[in-house]
C-alpha cells in the first residue's frame, strides 16, 4: 500500500510516499482501516502523534477512521495548514 505524505507528515517520514507492506511476515497486524492505519503510522512513527489532526483521504475523497482500506487504494495523509 502506498501512502502520499504533505506537509509535516513528508518531514517527519523523509519521505513524499510511504510503502506500507499488505501482507505480514513479522506476524504484525496490517491495517484495514484508516484507523488502524493512523495507529500502525503512530506506532511506527511516533512524532506523528505530536501533528494535532491528520486527515487521512482514500482515492481522492477525505475518509473517517472506520473506513475500510485496501493495497489498491490511494491513500493520503494531509497535515492542518500551518498557522
Amino acid at each position: 500500500m502506498t501512502i502520499l505524505l504533505f506537509g509535516a507528515t513528508k518531514d517527519i517520514i523523509g519521505t513524499p510516499t510511504l510503502s506500507v507492506p499488505t501482507a505480514s511476515l513479522s506476524g504484525k497486524k496490517i491495517p484495514n482501516t484508516v484507523g488502524e492505519l493512523k495507529k500502525f503510522l503512530e506506532n511506527t512513527y511516533p512524532e506523528l502523534k505530536s501533528i494535532p489532526q491528520v486527515t487521512v483521504a482514500v482515492n481522492q475523497n477525505y475518509a473517517s477512521d472506520g473506513d475500510k482500506i485496501n493495497s489498491y487504494d490511494e491513500i493520503a495523509l494531509i497535515p492542518p495548514p500551518q498557522v
